[in-house]
């Protein structure tokens, strides 16, 4: 007899999809995902005045964002060195697809260069550079 529905799946289809992941990157990914629940330390006074400096942060001073948990996991899995490759690979493409469309449209060289600003201010929200 066969079950529909949530029941339906048997412990070793679990065991053959959680196994092929292994328990490392499981556990990874979990506390990755756990971190990004971990509120924040610091007064008022320093986060209004963070906010009133327009100053560019590096990747060591980064904001707490959307993607770190996976930014996170990937330090995990991959290593410092390779996941500082794939972050300049990337960096590099899209700054390649903003000159296009720059050059595509006719901007200026120094539109150019606030778009590409932009982009890393929005990337350091979005948490890519922690």
């Amino acid at each position: 007899r066969r079950r529909e529905g949530p029941q339906a799946w048997s412990i070793s289809q679990s065991q053959r999809i959680f196994g092929t992941m292994g328990l490392r990157r499981l556990l990874c990914l979990l506390v990755a995902s756990v971190a990004a629940f971990v509120p924040r330390t610091g007064s008022l006074a320093q986060t209004r005045r963070r906010e009133a400096a327009p100053t560019l942060q590096m990747a060591s001073m980064a904001k707490f964002g959307v993607f770190s948990p996976a930014v996170y996991a990937g330090r995990v899995l991959l290593g410092d060195k390779s996941l500082e490759k794939i972050r300049g690979q990337g960096i590099s493409l899209h700054s390649q697809a903003i000159s296009e469309f720059c050059i595509f449209v006719g901007a200026t060289a120094k539109m150019r260069g606030l778009l590409i600003k932009k982009a890393k201010t929005n990337g350091d929200i979005l948490g890519f550079l922690v």
